[in-house]
């Protein structure tokens, strides 16, 4: 048995969150949004990033919640089971973007800094 290399598994990793972001594309339609929609909100769960003006610890926590693919699947499934549209957006809008940050390997933090990420530590 061979061991693979730490350069293998990276790829594989971003393989996988470029094809859950493909997923999000194919989606997205059924929602009966236009485009610019998602154009216009891909961005906005870096918001998440705001607890970084109080502390790291803070800035791990808020970024890790807008982060968080559990959380997204939570509030799209939330919206899906209820008839909301806008949750079912806000979900897919928050999966989308994560798998777009995994893809350049920007992970969920850890609190001692913004650059220590459950992926390995950013350059």
């Amino acid at each position: 048995m061979t061991v693979q290399s730490n350069k293998t598994i990276q790829v594989q990793l971003k393989t996988e969150e470029l094809l859950m972001f493909f997923a999000t594309l194919i989606l997205y339609p059924s929602l009966n949004y236009s485009w610019w929609w998602f154009a216009a909100l891909i961005l906005v769960p870096d918001i998440g990033m705001i607890g970084y003006l109080f502390n790291t610890q803070m800035g791990a926590i808020t970024y890790n919640i807008t982060h968080h693919k559990g959380i997204a699947l939570v509030v799209g499934l939330f919206g899906y089971f209820s008839g909301s549209y806008p949750l079912m957006l806000a979900g897919l809008i928050m999966f989308s973007h994560a798998s777009m940050d995994r893809i350049f390997g920007f992970g969920l933090k850890f609190p001692d800094s913004f650059k220590h990420t459950h992926l390995g530590q950013l350059k």
